[in-house]
């Protein structure tokens, strides 16, 4: 068990997954909770990061801090994805072992997994095929970060795991429709064309692939359960283990904002991987479980959007 007052880092505590993650340990009990924003603290930088990890000394690392993006962004800015993910990796991971911390929690992708899986993925599957193209940087990024926690421990014997959450949204999500993922955009794009009056929205791709989406909320406790009660130097999937069809999302996105115009989809558009389901069978084992269904997490964040809609409005 991790101790109420030990020293927790959260690097990327303003993200996604990262407040999440901070709001449940809070609850939890725990008061020594170490942040920083990105003006603070660069992690693409070496010499800034040693001199952190030197000063505070965490215990224990959860690195959820991350350069992200859809399809679009992907493959738009591809040098970026690759560059930023690979500096915060080697130099967070790096320090964390110099500085003695006890146990890190590296936060991979599920686009680490072949284009090709054999569904659902299990952890044992990366690295047996190739990777999906129009995230291939990003995810090379992030199988470098897994190979790296795998060699620390290997040769010197750290507990530094890796998580792999699949697809998540929830409260604080990326909602800017040049970088953000499917959920979130369609959650605005629903908004905004209910509130135009409009009579269709657009949904990329063909909408027959099949994704897995996990509430950032419950990813969170998942990822305080692993840092509690996960130890080896195998890396360990975080999902719910359902899935459903992009169009099917849509138009409970769709149904849930109270759209009732047409979904079209625009078919030129790249649809990524058919498929990505995760086998979330090491986690199910630990006695977790998923608790916020997709219809429900989708009307929480739809409910956070419009509360920090109406605040940036003011």
């Amino acid at each position: 068990m991790v101790a109420p007052a030990a020293r927790i880092y959260v690097a990327g505590h303003r993200g996604l997954i990262g407040s999440a993650l901070i709001r449940r340990l809070e609850r939890g009990g725990y008061t020594n909770l170490i942040v920083r924003t990105h003006a603070d603290l660069d992690l693409s930088r070496q010499d800034p990061v040693d001199a952190f990890f030197a000063a505070e000394r965490p215990e224990y690392v959860v690195l959820a801090a991350a350069k992200v993006g859809g399809i679009l962004a992907n493959t738009t800015y591809r040098g970026d994805f690759i560059r930023e993910n690979l500096r915060i990796a080697t130099n967070v991971i790096d320090a964390s072992w110099r500085s003695g911390v006890r146990k890190l929690v590296n936060l991979s992708s599920s686009c680490v997994y072949p284009r090709e899986s054999p569904q659902p993925m299990r952890e044992s599957y990366i690295m047996t095929g190739p990777l999906e193209p129009t995230n291939e940087p990003y995810a090379m990024a992030k199988l470098a970060g897994m190979s790296m926690c795998r060699a620390y421990h290997d040769q010197y014997g750290v507990d530094f795991i890796s998580a792999i959450p699949t697809n998540l949204y929830g409260p604080g999500d990326n909602f800017d429709l040049q970088g953000s993922h499917f959920l979130p955009a369609m959650i605005r794009k629903c908004h905004e064309a209910k509130l135009a009056g409009a009579t269709t929205v657009t949904v990329l791709g063909t909408g027959t692939p099949r994704r897995e989406y996990l509430y950032a909320d419950d990813c969170a406790e998942a990822i305080v359960r692993i840092l509690e009660s996960y130890a080896g130097p195998e890396p360990i999937n975080i999902g719910t283990g359902r899935d459903a069809t992009i169009a099917e999302m849509a138009h409970t996105v769709a149904a849930v904002i109270g759209f009732e115009g047409e979904l079209v989809f625009d078919r030129s558009q790249p649809d990524g991987m058919l498929r990505k389901l995760q086998d979330i069978t090491k986690l199910t084992d630990l006695g977790w479980s998923a608790q916020v269904s997709l219809e429900d997490g989708i009307r929480r964040t739809y409910e956070a959007y419009l509360a920090d809609h109406a605040t940036a409005a003011r």
